[in-house]
């Protein structure tokens, strides 16, 4: 089988994509079947050409362009945009030798600006195209694919009536691949390499890797209370962790013995998410599909400047759900505090977000989203 795996840009389109190839490939050894021949194709000195080069994905470079979108649509006609429209048409011809060199039997895109040439070079080589769609509602590139899909996956059943007629004909919801590994946690483990006190509740503070200025801000304003109540765990960002050190040296011992500062939380991460009582996070498609996954209670501060106003969306349907509270827009301390106060002091309350939250979780996404191409590949 061949297989073009094409997304990319961001985190949140390139390790969907990952886990979709490490899934396919252990699904075939498990069987006794020969491994899938995989091309992911994406833009050069991306994210996702060294993702690949690190799982020893064979990769191929094409060129491509960003939209950059503003509410004022003469901002759109800047000569970054007037540049990058150019590229598309040769990321299209480009991908389209790709396409025909390496005869896919089928093309997964997961999203990015790299998916519209493969997409549609796929298209006009008549190779079948399966575009799966990692947010509520579809990004622009998926927008652009849909018309031309022969499957398409997404992640929730409210994304379904946004798509065009065709593609909804032959739409399936699959959720959004979570990696196996952030499954599989202990709560113990990560209580233990810790050292945190377990009689109370454990709140993880994470802004990404990168880690985020403002829940950071947030987070320090209201850092003295929400020690009296329970632990936190504060994956900061690398830049961030000495300022912030500095910043909480002063802390009373009692207070201090509860807070553990990070820049960065490497393979501890699963461990931290099962020992975690409460995540404040962004709330972009691969951290939503984890907490869910995992049944996680959260309070959710959407990246603003997210593409689309996606992050927002994200945590509001959880919100409407029951399933995480979503703080949106100019966030205050004070809103923070009250947001988290009551799940802390009361943990039926945070019971019943988790409950809620992992009703709304596909910790199996990676595997329906592989029994999609496989099923497209072979009819």
């Amino acid at each position: 089988m061949r297989v073009i795996v094409t997304g990319g840009g961001t985190g949140g389109h390139t390790y969907p994509a990952l886990t979709a190839v490490r899934t396919l490939q252990a699904g075939l050894r498990a069987v006794g079947a020969p491994p899938a021949e995989v091309l992911w194709v994406g833009q050069a000195d991306s994210l996702e050409a060294r993702v690949a080069a690190g799982d020893g994905i064979e990769f191929a470079a094409v060129a491509t362009g960003k939209i950059r979108r503003s509410a004022n649509p003469l901002r759109m006609l800047s000569a970054r945009n007037i540049r990058d429209m150019f590229r598309v048409p040769l990321g299209v011809v480009q991908a389209w030798s790709v396409v025909g060199r390496f005869r896919p039997d089928v093309v997964l895109a997961t999203g990015g600006y790299v998916a519209v040439p493969v997409g549609l070079a796929a298209w006009m080589r008549r190779r079948r195209l399966v575009v799966h769609e990692q947010t509520v509602r579809l990004g622009l590139t998926n927008r652009a694919l849909a018309r031309v899909v022969t499957r398409m996956a997404v992640s929730s059943e409210s994304t379904l009536p946004l798509l065009p007629g065709s593609a909804r004909e032959t739409a399936v919801v699959t959720g959004n691949p979570v990696r196996p590994e952030v499954l599989a946690g202990h709560a113990e483990k990560g209580a233990a390499a810790l050292g945190v006190d377990r009689r109370y509740p454990t709140i993880y503070v994470t802004g990404g890797a990168q880690g985020s200025q403002q829940i950071n801000t947030l987070v320090l304003d209201v850092l003295p209370w929400l020690l009296e109540y329970a632990n936190v765990v504060h994956q900061c960002g690398p830049a961030n962790e000495d300022g912030l050190r500095q910043a909480t040296a002063n802390l009373p011992p009692a207070l201090a013995g509860r807070y553990r500062l990070a820049g960065y939380v490497g393979p501890e991460l699963p461990d931290v998410l099962a020992l975690a009582d409460v995540v404040i996070s962004r709330s972009g498609a691969g951290t939503i599909a984890e907490l869910t996954a995992l049944g996680k209670a959260s309070v959710l501060i959407p990246l603003a400047s997210s593409a689309g106003g996606e992050q927002a969306h994200n945590a509001q349907h959880l919100e409407r759900a029951g399933a995480a509270v979503a703080l949106v827009g100019e966030v205050t301390p004070r809103q923070l505090a009250d947001a988290i106060g009551p799940l802390l002091g009361d943990p039926s309350r945070r019971a019943d977000m988790a409950h809620r939250a992992r009703a709304q979780g596909r910790p199996d996404a990676a595997a329906h989203l592989v029994a999609v191409v496989l099923q497209t590949a072979l009819t």
